[in-house]
């Protein structure tokens, strides 16, 4: 029997889906690096507190480890959720922290292995928010050229989710680079 693989849950953004450019592109990046993925579709609600109902009523493959990667209302959700799946790893993109319109402003995650991607240029999500955010729960934070989308950051977060798949792997859990 072949040991088991870490497993990668995309959550999508408000107004994007399951398969869109930034996510198609991690997807492939995370089975390069061995992982198995999963990418919700959460297209039939704009609702945070419902899309993370969806996110944990997922039946998850069998796996070996979990890292939960989310986009704008997607790292919401994967944040608020990761207090109930328990990831080994979260990484969040341009997440919608701080938004009036969200049940949690700046919802507190359930591990310290973290890492959050967010653009100085993003219109929809203020880089504040973000800093605020990281400085409440003591997270890793990259800051980059981009705006909202982070399509010119991609390889950036690319490399952060290898790191953090070798990671599970090995069950080591130092952030490199």
């Amino acid at each position: 029997m072949p040991a088991l693989q870490p497993l990668v849950v995309f959550s999508h953004g408000k107004e994007t889906g399951p398969n869109g450019r930034k996510i198609n592109i991690l997807l492939e990046i995370a089975h390069s690096a061995g992982a198995k993925t999963l990418s919700v579709d959460y297209t039939s609600t704009l609702d945070p507190a419902l899309r993370v109902k969806l996110l944990l009523d997922t039946a998850l493959p069998e796996h070996h480890g979990l890292i939960l990667v989310g986009s704008s209302m997607g790292g919401y959700v994967s944040t608020v959720a990761s207090r109930t799946l328990k990831p080994d790893s979260l990484l969040l993109m341009a997440p919608a922290f701080g938004l009036a319109d969200y049940p949690e402003p700046y919802p507190a995650p359930s591990l310290s292995r973290i890492a959050a991607v967010h653009g100085w240029h993003d219109e929809v999500v203020p880089v504040d928010n973000a800093i605020r955010w990281a400085k409440l729960h003591q997270a890793k934070l990259v800051l980059v050229d981009d705006d909202h989308s982070l399509h010119k950051e991609v390889g950036t977060v690319g490399e952060l989710l290898v790191n953090m798949i070798a990671q599970v792997r090995t069950n080591s859990f130092v952030y490199i680079g």
